[in-house]
């Protein structure tokens, strides 16, 4: 079994964290569905862990904005570049996902068309479709996004795996095992319903149609397979 490590960088909003679940433990779910556990580190709270005892990676996402350089997020960077150092195994997700990039050279910060919402659909590159763990995935395919920040330069040398029409940088490759992904694997569309109905006021201000979004809600499981993908891709690398 691997030793794989969740860690959390932020809470979702109460309602969904009481009827669904809070990020991690959304993680932890499609997780134990495959077999798969997961211990949870609380970035903001706890002290940073040692990498020799971690198979793998996930960094979840948050309500905090990377641009905003807490000093918890801020600590996480140098952690990040020493797990890339020993080549561990990380899949990060929405700030994450932008964390990592951060981290690694890239820049994340506000973009500028606003806000992401809703389920939409993601398109692989050329070398997407032939990356070890997208590559499985169909050319096109839907994933639950909510998102206010995103990567707007990749790091030196990260290959771009996905985009779609509002972001160039839907998924990014740092290294052999290194991955991170601007959509959210972990939500159902269950989760992500709740999240639209909280950003309506949000998302007609920058003139979208949060009714239209809302019935556009789908089930991902393409985009969710990733969490499984990932922890199997590990199993399959670590000492028995």
């Amino acid at each position: 079994m691997p030793r794989l490590l969740i860690v959390k960088t932020g809470d979702a909003f109460p309602d969904v964290v009481e009827a669904h679940g809070d990020f991690e433990t959304l993680f932890q779910k499609a997780l134990a569905a495959a077999g798969f556990e997961a211990a949870v580190f609380d970035a903001r709270i706890e002290p940073l862990p040692s990498l020799e005892e971690i198979d793998g990676l996930y960094i979840t996402g948050s309500h905090a904005m990377v641009s905003d350089a807490e000093p918890w997020s801020e600590a996480l960077k140098p952690w990040l570049r020493e797990a890339m150092e020993r080549n561990l195994a990380i899949l990060g997700v929405c700030y994450g996902h932008q964390l990592m990039a951060a981290a690694l050279g890239g820049v994340s910060d506000y973009h500028p068309a606003g806000r992401e919402s809703g389920t939409h659909e993601v398109t692989l590159t050329r070398a997407g479709r032939e990356d070890v763990l997208l590559g499985q995935l169909p050319e096109r395919f839907p994933a639950q996004l909510t998102h206010a920040q995103s990567v707007l330069e990749a790091p030196p040398g990260a290959v771009v795996l996905a985009h779609n029409a509002h972001d160039a940088y839907q998924a990014l490759r740092y290294g052999p095992r290194q991955w991170s992904v601007q959509f959210h694997p972990e939500f159902t569309a269950e989760v992500m319903r709740a999240y639209l109905a909280h950003q309506v006021d949000k998302l007609r201000d920058q003139g979208q149609d949060p009714e239209a979004l809302l019935a556009g809600v789908t089930a991902t499981p393409e985009a969710s397979s990733l969490l499984v993908r990932f922890a199997a891709a590990v199993a399959s690398d670590s000492p028995s």
